[in-house]
């Protein structure tokens, strides 16, 4: 398929004197977090809460910082996460994309707001 990257927002709702961050992120629907590298936790000021321990492509298992809450904006969308401190670019996962009812055109490589619900997102809560 590809590589997919997309324009999102990122802020931290605790701190409102903070600008809002546009940032490019890879989209990644195998990922299930958001994970940003540290200098974006430096710069929205986001407190760690935890630490989690990840598992890596290669196997490897690695204890990294879990920091938030995180909000997350793309397009008429709006979220709210938590993030691994990990890496050097701003990974979107499935967990916020569903949050955000966000798909992948596969055949165009971007990600979209769910042409089903084009209006307002679609959670199943049952």
């Amino acid at each position: 398929m590809g590589l997919v990257n997309a324009k999102i927002t990122l802020i931290n709702p605790r701190l409102k004197k903070i600008k809002p961050l546009e940032v490019d992120s890879l989209v990644d629907t195998g990922a299930v977090h958001l994970c940003i590298p540290e200098h974006i936790q430096i710069q929205l000021r986001l407190e760690e809460i935890d630490k989690k321990e990840v598992i890596l492509a290669d196997g490897e298992r690695k204890l990294v910082p879990y920091v938030g809450p995180i909000q997350i904006k793309f397009k008429n969308r709006v979220g709210f996460a938590g993030a691994l401190v990990m890496g050097d670019q701003i990974l979107l996962g499935a967990i916020p994309m569903e949050d955000m009812d966000l798909v992948v055109i596969p055949k165009k490589r971007i990600l979209e707001v769910n042409p089903d619900s084009p209006n307002i997102a679609i959670s199943i809560a049952k």
